[in-house]
């Protein structure tokens, strides 16, 4: 699916560029006539956590304070810095929307979410207490029963098919291993 670049001029030497196929690729690209520098567009990473109270399986949810979708649920998760890892990007983001105190866990969802160009990783992770300090994007943050979760008021896809592969994966007992989706 094509997206439209973003590069009106070469953030190298301020040329207007040209939309074109190089020589030895197979994507149209942003090529700058005058330094001859390839502009590339790439996915933007979302990472965030699931984070689970084991003593009883409940889930931290935050309700959005921001846009897109404020005040419905999500997992706590947001874009990935330069200089972070996916895990230190989950953890920061975990902390800034929820305040939870957590110790992480492995990768669990990595979802393709193409038409927007984003690619959304999800990590398990334990809640070390239940006290919360949710941050300027969270009216609030609370922990759910399966039961008990706003379905209809959840904000994102991602959150949702996240959610599902944990509560199927507990009732399967087998594990959890990684889920690999392609959201529409």
């Amino acid at each position: 699916m094509p997206f439209p670049s973003r590069f009106k001029h070469c953030p190298s030497c301020g040329t207007a560029v040209e939309h074109r196929i190089p020589a030895d690729d197979n994507r149209e690209r942003a090529v700058c006539p005058a330094c001859a520098a390839i502009h590339y567009q790439n996915p933007l990473n979302v990472v965030g956590t699931l984070p689970v109270w084991e003593a009883d399986g409940r889930v931290l949810l935050c309700r959005r304070a921001i846009e897109p979708r404020h005040g419905l649920w999500t997992l706590p998760a947001g874009f990935m810095e330069l200089g972070e890892t996916t895990a230190e990007g989950a953890l920061r983001e975990t902390l800034e929307e929820a305040g939870a105190d957590i110790e992480m866990g492995r990768l669990y969802t990595v979802l393709n979410v193409v038409r927007v160009g984003q690619v959304h990783l999800f990590y398990r992770a334990r809640l070390r207490s239940q006290v919360f300090n949710p941050g300027p994007e969270s009216l609030e943050a609370r922990l759910f029963a399966e039961a008990d979760i706003p379905w209809d008021e959840i904000a994102f896809k991602t959150t949702r098919e996240t959610l599902r592969c944990f509560f199927e994966d507990r009732r399967r007992g087998e594990g959890f291993g990684l889920h690999d989706i392609d959201i529409a």
